[in-house]
C-alpha cells in the first residue's frame, strides 16, 4: 500500500526542505517522492538534511509540471491552510491518510504540497478532490513543509498498521490525466458552443472541476460525458 503513495512537492525553495521530508518520508516507510521544477536540486543541502535518506532522494522523479508528477494517480489530495474562493473538500490529516489507505489498494494516490511561501497555486487545487488541513494554533498557523510531511506521513503510517485497508471501493474513478483530458474537451466543446468566452472566462470552469472531481467519475461515465461532448460537436456541423 505505502508504494502506492506519493509525496509530491511542487516548486520547492529550499533544498534542504526536500531533504527533511524525504527523512520524514522514510521514517514512516515511504519512498515515492515527486519533485515539480525544485529550484535547487541536487544539492548538497539536501543530502545533509535527509539524514540517511539517501535512497529516497536518489530515486525521486523530478517532472517539469505537474501534469506530469500527477499522471496515473486516482485520487489526489492537496495540503493547503489558507481557505479559498471556490471551496474544495476538506479533510483532516487522520482521513486523508485513511482514504488513502483504500483507495491505494486499486491505484495510485498522490499527497500534494506547494511551495514554501505561497503553497498551492489555483491551477494545483484544480488538480485536487480534497484539501487537507493539519489543525494549528490560529495565532501562529505557519507550519514548515518538511514538518508537514511529517504529519501526513505518520498519519498514513497508523492508517497502514490499523490496516485500514480492509474496504477497497467498487468505484474506481478515472486517473487525473485521464480528467485532465475530459477537461480539455469539456472546454472546447463550452467554446466552440459560444457557452464560455475563452477571453473573458471568469471562474466557470474552475467551478466545473470542482463539480467533477466531487463527482469522482469512472471509466464508463468519463467516456459517457466525452461522447456527449462530441454529440453536440457534431450537431454544430453544417447539415446535422
Amino acid at each position: 500500500m505505502l508504494s502506492r503513495i506519493r509525496v509530491v512537492l511542487s516548486h520547492t525553495s529550499h533544498p534542504g526542505n526536500i531533504g527533511a521530508a524525504a527523512r520524514a518520508m522514510k521514517t514512516m516507510g515511504l519512498g515515492d517522492l515527486y519533485l515539480v521544477n525544485p529550484k535547487l536540486f541536487p544539492h548538497a543541502d539536501a543530502t545533509a538534511r535527509a539524514s540517511g535518506a539517501d535512497d529516497v532522494l536518489a530515486a525521486a522523479t523530478v517532472c517539469p509540471d505537474i501534469n506530469t508528477a500527477l499522471q496515473g494517480c486516482q485520487l489526489v489530495v492537496g495540503a493547503s491552510a489558507r481557505s479559498r474562493s471556490i471551496p474544495c473538500p476538506l479533510i483532516r490529516p487522520a482521513e486523508c491518510a485513511r482514504m488513502a489507505a483504500v483507495e491505494s489498494e486499486q491505484g495510485d494516490v498522490a499527497v500534494l504540497l506547494g511551495c514554501e511561501q505561497s503553497g498551492l497555486s489555483n491551477a494545483e487545487i484544480d488538480r485536487c478532490q480534497y484539501l487537507v488541513q493539519i489543525p494549528t494554533n490560529p495565532d501562529y498557523g505557519s507550519l514548515n513543509l518538511a514538518a508537514a510531511v511529517q504529519i501526513l506521513c505518520y498519519e498514513i503510517r497508523v492508517a497502514h498498521e490499523n490496516g485500514d485497508t480492509v474496504m477497497v471501493p467498487e468505484h474506481v474513478p478515472v486517473s487525473a490525466d485521464e480528467m485532465e483530458r475530459f477537461y480539455e474537451h469539456l472546454e472546447q466543446t463550452l467554446v466552440a458552443l459560444e457557452f464560455l468566452d475563452p477571453e473573458n472566462p471568469r471562474q466557470l470552469m474552475r467551478r466545473l472541476r470542482r463539480l467533477y472531481n466531487r463527482a469522482r467519475p469512472d471509466e464508463n461515465e468519463v467516456n459517457i460525458l466525452r461522447g456527449i461532448l462530441a454529440a453536440a460537436r457534431q450537431a454544430m456541423k453544417p447539415g446535422a
